[in-house]
């Protein structure tokens, strides 16, 4: 039965991956849509749109509300750009209804320009954490991210958060799996946020790749990870 399972999701997937009208809409929830043209860039070796990384990190956000695994919260790719533009002013509102200081890890989306990168603030540890799969350096980023926790802190909680008693960190080379072709950081950055929030050691390689992206489209047809 495992097998006939497989087989039907595999077709699943290979039929998301056909031909049909490209702003044909494939999976929506979380107020955003996933169109048939956005599912095509987990397609080989194409790079993952907003669209999808968006979809996927509220999958891992709906995920991680069952018990027993960490509470998270991610902000959308379009909330570091922001932030940096407009400085704190720009995104106060973000976090309306939402405590940022009550999650356990909170994970960041970083776009730059050619390049998914991903940063991990993990409020139980008090540690910021810069996740790239090409092992480019990420202090500057955890550094505004700092400085945003802490206008945050002042003002939703009036508490001074204390640079000392945190970690920043950019994640070495050996100390995660690299990408090995100029296509799949952000299936790479989609699966850190997945293992980290998970709690679990990143195991992955490379040679998951092509198995993780007709994975995550099942999963966002679905919308529901495995």
């Amino acid at each position: 039965p495992f097998n006939c399972l497989f087989q039907a999701m595999e077709r699943e997937v290979t039929a998301a991956f056909g031909k049909g009208k490209p702003d044909e809409i494939m999976s929506s929830a979380f107020k955003l849509k996933v169109t048939r043209e956005d599912i095509h860039t987990l397609r080989n070796l194409h790079w993952l749109n907003d669209e999808i990384i968006n979809f996927y990190m509220n999958l891992l956000v709906e995920r991680n509300k069952k018990e027993g695994y960490p509470a998270v919260y991610a902000f959308s790719t379009f909330f570091y750009p922001k932030l940096i533009s407009g400085g704190y002013k720009a995104v106060r509102r973000w976090t309306r209804g939402v405590d940022l200081f009550k999650q356990d890890l909170i994970l960041v989306p970083i776009h730059l320009r050619v390049h998914w990168a991903l940063v991990v603030i993990d409020v139980r540890r008090k540690t910021i954490t810069y996740f790239d799969s090409v092992a480019q350096k990420g202090d500057k980023i955890c550094e505004i991210l700092f400085q945003y926790l802490q206008e945050e802190s002042q003002e939703k909680r009036n508490l001074e958060l204390s640079f000392s008693e945190w970690i920043l960190h950019s994640m070495e080379s050996h100390e995660i799996p690299q990408q090995l072709n100029g296509s799949d950081c952000g299936v790479f950055m989609c699966k850190y946020a997945d293992y980290v929030s998970r709690d679990k050691p990143i195991t992955f390689t490379q040679n998951h790749m092509p198995y993780f992206r007709r994975k995550m489209v099942w999963e966002i047809i679905h919308q529901q990870l495995l």
